[in-house]
């Protein structure tokens, strides 16, 4: 099964970045392959978690898949998890991790695994998919320096 997990030191606070990344309805503005997202729901839980159901709309050339996933913040834990739910996958899973170093740097962390249902789209849209997925540590660091400015 494909994965790819990366670590980048950021010169932005853990919280700014975990808001970032929970802004999930601007990644068509700056994510790779990202076409549309739409929240479809949205809850807050008593232990101060917020669960969203999310669809998200990839296209590359003439292929244009969309998929749902749940997404679970926790800022008490400084983590972002999403869950598949529904779409051409077999598998995804995808994790957000954020660790304070000082007042304006922090460790983020990346990780997803993936496996299409099909064969065919997984020959179509695999390499293509492993090379976007290396270009999101960059584009969020990107989007973070035009929202909050260069450290």
């Amino acid at each position: 099964m494909p994965s790819f997990s990366t670590t980048r030191k950021v010169r932005h606070p853990a919280g700014a970045m975990f808001d970032l990344v929970a802004d999930v309805e601007t990644y068509p503005k700056f994510v790779p392959l990202c076409e549309s997202l739409v929240v479809r729901a949205r809850r807050a839980l008593p232990e101060g978690r917020e669960v969203m159901v999310a669809d998200m709309t990839v296209s590359y050339a003439l292929v244009r898949e969309t998929f749902t996933s749940k997404v679970t913040l926790d800022r008490a834990a400084n983590e972002i998890v999403v869950e598949y739910l529904d779409g051409p996958f077999r598998h995804l899973e995808n994790r957000w991790t954020f660790r304070p170093i000082d007042d304006h740097h922090s460790e983020v962390g990346f990780f997803i695994a993936y496996e299409f249902k099909s064969r065919t789209l997984g020959a179509l849209m695999g390499a293509m998919f492993d090379r976007a997925f290396r270009k999101f540590a960059d584009a969020f660091e990107a989007r973070a320096d035009a929202v909050y400015g260069v450290g």
